[in-house]
């Protein structure tokens, strides 16, 4: 049995049934998931959720299913890393990194929402799924799309890094490589939804797939011993992510798993790509669109659909935002990788480089319990660090060649 209740829409309230559906037919505001908190408190208790798999489907009832999910049941509860040594570099008491770089199976928190998305589309009977993707989407929906026999059209922007392109050809899809922008991609795809019986996860499927980011929150939460952090930083993309961890801690205060929510919410983003973070800066609510120019790719949406929305929640949580250049991206990414041997992707990088900028100045303390969503691995993106790394030492194949290197090292 489900506990969804319908869909409403955030901008006018109007309700809905549950179909796939996204948008307001009155005010084209967009739509979400109503679920009934009552019923889900008698049921998901702390020791009913411990006793389940250590999957992201240990909190099904707030996820919008009403079966049992078919895709991604090895997905989720990824690490909360306690990062002492990267912490102590930064002057933190106590630091966590949410480590999504090892989600199953495709390295990206897009595995959460994914297996959402397409164990709603089983049940509204699509045989298709289709995405508009940075790159961590597309090969997500490639992934569980093939283990779940769905035929799958992936539409990424053509300029994406080769290695995510070939990630993703390795499902065999049939992948459409658009010469244009996200944004270009996204709006191409809202055409071909409307014409084609696809479930595209991000357009007529994007309430139940944004749910699926709500897992992480409630990871955190459950990892940290059923409290909430103080302060989670949050890279942004379309802006989702941050505004599903926000509902994420507000629904376990509400039924009941921890008591009050103090955390403080914080945006992350690429300077070449910050819209959401400039409108925060500001101190405005109209997002202006942006054309991207960064490095971290998958977070380049110069117009993102929930960047209203996670101004609101920076706004109700008393967070803040900050934006970081290309090289402290990658600087930050080795920086993880160094303290913690964390190597996370470009999104990684601006997560650490934006909280580095957010303790600086003040906006996060510290003695605050934080935590960096770190959503992607670094394998996906090894392009940006290229050129940027140290060389091998190169030796002949005998001890004294590597003797020789040896006393290069230790004078370094």
């Amino acid at each position: 049995m489900g506990f969804v209740k319908g869909l409403k829409c955030r901008e006018c309230g109007r309700e809905y049934a549950v179909d796939p559906i996204y948008v307001c037919e009155f005010c084209f505001g967009p739509l979400e998931v109503v679920y009934d908190y009552d019923g889900i408190r008698d049921v998901l208790t702390r020791e009913e959720i411990l006793s389940r798999p250590q999957n992201l489907w240990r909190y099904k009832e707030l996820m919008p299913i009403d079966g049992e999910p078919t895709s991604g049941l090895n997905s989720g509860f990824t690490p909360l890393v306690k990062a002492d040594k990267l912490g102590g570099y930064l002057g933190l008491k106590e630091l966590y990194v949410k480590d999504d770089t090892v989600t199953h199976p495709t390295l990206s928190f897009k595995d959460r929402v994914v297996a959402v998305a397409l164990s709603k589309a089983r049940e509204f009977g699509f045989d298709t799924v289709a995405c508009a993707s940075t790159g961590n989407l597309a090969h997500s929906v490639s992934a569980h799309g093939a283990a779940g026999g769905f035929k799958r059209f992936i539409f990424i922007p053509a300029s994406l890094e080769r290695s995510k392109i070939v990630a993703s050809l390795a499902y065999e899809p049939n992948l459409i490589a658009v010469d244009g922008n996200y944004d270009e991609v996204n709006r191409l795809c809202s055409e071909v939804a409307n014409k084609y019986p696809w479930a595209f996860v991000n357009i007529n499927i994007r309430p139940f797939y944004a749910e699926g980011s709500k897992t992480q929150g409630y990871e955190i939460v459950e990892q940290l011993g059923w409290r909430a952090p103080d302060a989670v930083v949050v890279p942004c993309a379309s802006g989702s992510l941050m505004t599903k961890i926000w509902k994420s801690l507000k629904e376990m205060k509400q039924i009941g798993l921890i008591g009050e929510v103090q955390t403080k919410v914080f945006s992350a983003q690429a300077t070449g790509c910050s819209p959401i973070v400039r409108a925060i800066k500001e101190g405005v609510d109209v997002i202006k669109p942006v054309k991207p120019d960064t490095v971290a790719k998958s977070l380049a949406i110069g117009n993102p659909a929930d960047g209203f929305y996670a101004t609101q929640v920076i706004k109700e949580s008393g967070g803040f935002g900050a934006d970081v250049s290309d090289s402290e991206i990658i600087e930050a990414i080795k920086l993880l990788a160094r303290t913690e041997g964390i190597f996370a992707e470009t999104a990684g990088g601006v997560t650490l480089a934006s909280a580095m900028k957010l303790i600086e100045s003040g906006h996060i303390a510290k003695d605050a319990v934080t935590v960096l969503s770190i959503t992607g691995n670094g394998l996906k993106t090894k392009e940006a660090v290229m050129g940027h790394t140290a060389e091998p030492y190169h030796i002949d194949p005998n001890l004294k060649s590597f003797e020789e290197a040896l006393k290069k090292i230790n004078a370094a």
